[in-house]
């Protein structure tokens, strides 16, 4: 698995911080804890990652992923009651839009929960080019 070590190593950030925050902070609350958390572990984390959106060589619209870690896993934080698709979508959209290949969805929710998505360079085409069918991306919890 592409990444793995470093990935365990956020998901027991996530579960420090989830066992020590509980339930029902805003995510903005989580997101300051997550980056305190990793940052103890000697990871670099930038907040707030900007992510444009090209559509023929030119930027048609800006997002922002919560976390990048180690320039090589974007983070999107969530704290609602159960993820919905649009939520993994919305992860799958910011790995397409650059170079970054795995991404993790972690919710504080009621109960804590992980989704590991991938998506390899090369299935995906930069600048807001042909997007590839959905069947291309993989999906690990």
């Amino acid at each position: 698995m592409k990444y793995e070590q470093l990935t365990q190593k956020i998901i027991g950030a996530f579960y420090t911080v989830y066992n020590t925050l509980g339930y029902g902070f805003l995510e903005n609350v989580y997101e300051n804890a997550l980056r305190i958390e990793l940052q103890k572990m000697g990871l670099t984390v930038a907040t707030q990652y900007a992510i444009n959106v090209y559509y023929g060589g030119q930027v048609v619209g800006e997002y922002y992923a919560d976390l990048l870690i180690e320039e090589q896993v974007i983070i999107e934080l969530k704290a609602v009651r159960n993820l919905l698709p649009e939520y993994e979508a919305q992860l799958l959209n910011y790995l397409n839009a650059t170079q970054y290949e795995i991404g993790l969805l972690l919710n504080f929710g009621i109960k804590p929960q992980i989704k590991r998505k991938i998506f390899d360079n090369e299935q995906k085409r930069y600048g807001g080019q042909t997007r590839q069918s959905p069947d291309r991306y993989r999906n690990q919890e």
